[in-house]
């Protein structure tokens, strides 16, 4: 029965051909004619084959494609390579035949001139490869005959039998025949549910994959010899187009190529540029008339569509099409975007709530009242004059917008919410992993990467130069040490750029105000403040978006110089060096105008200055919140419109457009070539390849941040979070639907490295919230005011409170102001924003109690606060199971009914073997009480009497 198997890949009509006359013909000589007979099959092969779905028998599916350049010189040459490779595809089947490029190379030696050396080698290991990977059982069909000159492919199929064997191998859970009715709610939940599903039934994919399921089949892992718990009544079917692409991969990289001295699996033969691609097909066209349908087709419809960006993701669907890992990105970017919902809400109030109060704060109604007449000192030497604080009364107007008590309230919620989002997710993720039978896998270790191979195969050389006997060589620590110390050098390397760029911003900002303040026009010396905080903000921005490509590449390169052993390890390595950079790269300006601007002025007539010229920068009267909050909003705005949508839309169009002129340039004039449709896989071919996970996650990670870390300063963050990922799900999704081959399908029960990430990004936001509300706004010091220092506990006096007082007269030689007389009087007392003695006090300018008073109380509240929005988070964690319960049980109910069914196998067996042994008796006991005569007579039912039990 198994042998049989073996060879039913091969349907009815392929047999009825008898490849194996074929090949008498050709050995007899009769070669020519072998085209004409498997061509005068179908009146078009192209259609047969479903244009390159198929092989050209129109019965075997390509399970996957590879794409080698070659050196042609005519057309008409082609079309015979294509034939005699077709041939030998078809002679794949029998395993006594010759390697396929061995006669290739027979019959093209005469007519081809020889190539360089080069091309030969890799010819000679295409040929070795591709033998190895019919020894392992695959199929193979050659194809020079496209319209892509100087391209080959390799489409390569994947019989029954080979299926099975690698399904048991990579221990893959396929349904059974047994099915179990999933648990219902009962009583008010049902009807919750019921309302629920009728209210959100306008925004659901319409896909069948997406629709709730009552019933589920018991999955287990496949087994040969256990072929009989599987629904195995379509097998062309049973393995989907994702699994049977998984399955020739791991075939292609476990096949190894022996000819370059070394093992060469597909992944080092790709570097090595023997192949030039490799990858599976597209289901089939997504667009135009007379589409078949299909998975594609669907996705686009109902998911890859910005018009239907109000439903639901078809996860299941896109599971089904791309695998699990990218099933449960998608997954996670929609639960996240689904939880900044509630954020994006809350912050609205609260935004709202600034608005309405603005006209009430009293701060802000002192600092725009005139007929107070504070005069300030000038911000700048020289250049710059005394001016009302009144003239700030916008941006304390303005500040009040996101400095007001609610936003203490938002930072809190924030970090809840945070806790709240992973939690969610990790019951989400449990959820996914027992739809998609993910229950129990555990990931196993990869095969090795071709670089570190390469780099084994270089040290074992070096000791058999040495006449050293060694066992299997591997890297050690020893070896990798000046790849751990560049990386290291070149880490601190960068993040030092990032430092040095910001500060060259700052001297930028310095310099700036003091040439504006130069200005004889109001106007001018109005908007100085305005105007050098957008500049430098968009200069910044600037700088991170091209930094985030240029260090994106450095961390490639500096994982590359490591050599990691596995795809996985250099993947986490990756990973966390090029987070580590873009972190740096677009947090670094944030935190300075948070933490450090304003902090190291000095004070009038003791100022600091920056390589004795440049004077340090100073808040505005409302504080550094206010420019903190711009900062971060055309740096978060900035890099989701241009970084992440335009370059996502525009770079793959544009490279796609490259390619398009490339090809039109090589296309030959012949008409034929023109009118004939393109196959699956020259189209797949012209897409852009996929380059990993990682690039889409980061963006993520860092547009996480920005609505975790600075949230206290930026109340709308999450909102325009939210905008933004409503077009990146749609945008990503048309990007892998419509614009890149389609990725080889990966098994992952989780996020990876990214859960870590974020929640040490959760963990962060608690501390620098806590920061940012006390030491940048003023909320501490308006507490510490209104009950240690107001007289009539409101906040009238205020701002007098944390104004002090400067004698002009005590200005440095050359630091007053050029014009003492601008604002109409002469000034003999200007105020500045600290906390300091008088100049009538015996320790004048000296810090005040005041300002320890605040100090300690901004410390306090950091403590406080901390622990007590951590151990909300962790109660949050702790309250909140990782499992859903009616998860837990459904995988408890089939441990128990996958028991239930070995039990009664094994019953059954048993029940056979006594039946067997009972008949077995009776027969002996019949055949004893025969005469020795008639026992000789009826020696043949006797022997037959025996032989029973041996023939069932």
């Amino acid at each position: 029965m198994r042998v049989n198997k073996k060879y039913s890949c091969l349907p009815a009509e392929e047999k009825g051909i008898h490849i194996i006359n074929i090949r008498a013909i050709e050995d007899i000589g009769y070669d020519q004619h072998e085209s004409t007979l498997l061509n005068s099959l179908s009146k078009n092969p192209d259609a047969d084959c479903k244009y390159g779905l198929y092989f050209r028998d129109g019965k075997r599916k390509v399970d996957y494609i590879l794409v080698y350049h070659y050196k042609k010189s005519s057309s008409g040459r082609a079309l015979a390579r294509r034939t005699h490779h077709n041939d030998t595809s078809a002679r794949s089947t029998k395993q006594d035949h010759p390697l396929p490029g061995k006669s290739v190379q027979l019959e093209m030696g005469e007519s081809e001139p020889p190539a360089d050396s080069h091309e030969d080698d890799k010819r000679f290991r295409r040929e070795e490869y591709e033998g190895n990977l019919v020894e392992a059982g695959l199929e193979l069909e050659h194809d020079e005959d496209t319209k892509i000159h100087g391209v080959g492919f390799v489409k390569i199929h994947a019989p029954w039998n080979v299926l099975c064997r690698e399904a048991e191998f990579l221990k893959l859970k396929m349904p059974t025949k047994k099915m179990y009715q999933i648990n219902q709610t009962h009583g008010l939940l049902k009807k919750i549910n019921s309302v629920i599903q009728k209210i959100t039934e306008p925004i659901q994919p319409k896909v069948a994959e997406h629709k709730p399921q009552t019933v589920k089949r018991l999955s287990y892992p496949f087994s040969r010899e256990k072929q009989h718990l599987f629904d195995l009544s379509d097998r062309d079917s049973f393995f989907d187009s994702k699994t049977r692409s998984t399955i020739v991969y791991e075939i292609l990289k476990r096949t190894t190529c022996t000819k370059a001295k070394y093992s060469m699996g597909i992944t080092s033969l790709l570097a090595n540029g023997v192949y030039s691609a490799a990858y599976p097909l597209h289901d089939g066209d997504y667009e135009g008339e007379n589409v078949e349908p299909n998975d594609r087709k669907l996705l686009c419809e109902e998911w890859a569509s910005y018009g239907v960006f109000y439903k639901y993701q078809p996860i299941d669907l896109v599971r089904k099409y791309f695998g699990e890992k990218i099933g449960l990105y998608f997954a996670w970017l929609g639960v996240y975007t689904q939880m900044l919902i509630p954020a994006s809400i809350v912050g609205i109030i609260v935004f709202l709530y600034g608005c309405a109060t603005v006209d009430e704060n009293i701060p802000s109604m002192e600092m725009c009242d005139q007929r107070n007449n504070i005069t300030m000192c000038p911000l700048c030497d020289r250049t710059c004059s005394y001016w009302k604080m009144s003239s700030a009364c916008a941006t304390a107007r303005a500040s009040h917008l996101f400095d007001n008590p609610a936003t203490v309230f938002f930072s809190v919620f924030m970090a809840l919410w945070a806790a709240t989002f992973m939690e969610h997710w990790k019951r989400k993720q449990m959820r996914l992993n027992y739809r998609w039978d993910l229950t129990g896998f555990e990931e196993e270790e990869d095969h090795p990467r071709a670089e570190y191979e390469a780099k084994v195969l270089e040290k074992s050389l070096r000791k058999e130069h040495k006449h050293k006997e060694t066992d299997k060589e591997k890297l050690t620590w020893k070896d990798r040490f000046p790849a751990y110390l560049t990386n290291f050098v070149g880490i601190i390397f960068m993040v030092g750029l990032t430092f040095a760029i910001v500060f060259g911003v700052i001297i930028y900002r310095i310099s700036t105000a003091a040439a504006l303040a130069i200005s004889s026009t109001p106007s001018g010396r109005s908007s100085v403040r305005v105007t050098v905080t957008a500049t430098a903000v968009i200069i910044n921005l600037v700088v991170i978006i091209i930094l985030d490509e240029v260090y994106g590449c450095i961390a490639r390169w500096l994982t590359q110089i490591e050599v990691p052993k596995t795809d996985k390890n250099f993947e986490e390595r990756l990973i966390f060096k090029a987070f580590l950079l873009k972190f740096v790269n677009a947090y670094t300006p944030i935190f300075y105008v948070a933490f450090f601007k304003g902090r190291f002025v000095g004070r009038p007539g003791d100022y600091v200055y920056i390589f004795h010229s440049f004077r340090m920068e100073e808040c505005a009267p409302g504080g550094c919140l206010m420019e903190l909050c711009i900062q971060l909003s055309i740096i978060m705005l900035g890099k989701q419109l241009i970084q992440n949508n335009l370059f996502e839309i525009g770079i793959p169009k544009m490279k796609k457009f490259i390619r398009y002129m490339k090809l039109k340039r090589r296309r030959s004039l012949d008409h034929e070539e023109h009118v004939k449709k393109k196959q699956r896989y020259e189209v797949d071919y012209n897409l852009e390849p996929f380059a990993g996970l990682t690039p889409e996650y980061m963006e993520m990670i860092i547009q996480f941040g920005f609505v975790t870390l600075f949230v206290a300063s930026f109340p709308l963050a999450p909102l325009f979070a939210l905008l933004n990922n409503i077009i990146e799900i749609r945008l990503d999704a048309k990007k892998f639907v419509t614009e890149l081959r389609r990725p080889v399908a990966v098994r992952a029960k989780d996020i990876g490295i990214w859960y870590n990430i974020l929640r040490g990004i959760g963990k962060l936001a608690v501390i620098i919230n806590a920061f940012v509300i006390s030491f940048t706004s003023d909320f501490i010091p308006r507490l510490v005011y209104l009950y240690m220092y107001s007289e009539n506990g409101t906040m009238h006096g205020f701002v007098n409170h944390t104004l002090s007082s400067f004698n002009v007269s005590d200005f440095q030689a050359g630091t007053a102001p050029n014009d003492p007389m601008d604002l109409g009087y002469e000034v003999q007392i200007c105020r500045y924003k600290d906390y300091r003695e008088p100049p009538w006090s015996e320790n004048k300018y000296d810090i005040s109690k005041d300002f320890w008073a605040v100090l300690a109380a901004r410390l306090a509240f950091v403590i406080v606060f901390q622990n007590l929005v951590m151990f909300m988070s962790d109660f949050v964690d702790w309250i909140i199971p990782d499992i859903p319960k009616d998860i837990s049980q459904q995988i408890h109910k089939e441990k128990v009914l996958m028991v239930e069914v070995f039990m009664r196998e094994e019953q059954g067996k048993l029940q056979m073997l006594e039946t067997w042994k009972d008949k077995d008796k009776k027969k002996g006991e019949n055949c004893n009480n025969h005469s020795p005569r008639l026992s000789r007579s009826h020696s043949g039912s006797l022997s037959s009497c025996h032989s029973y039990p041996l023939d069932v």
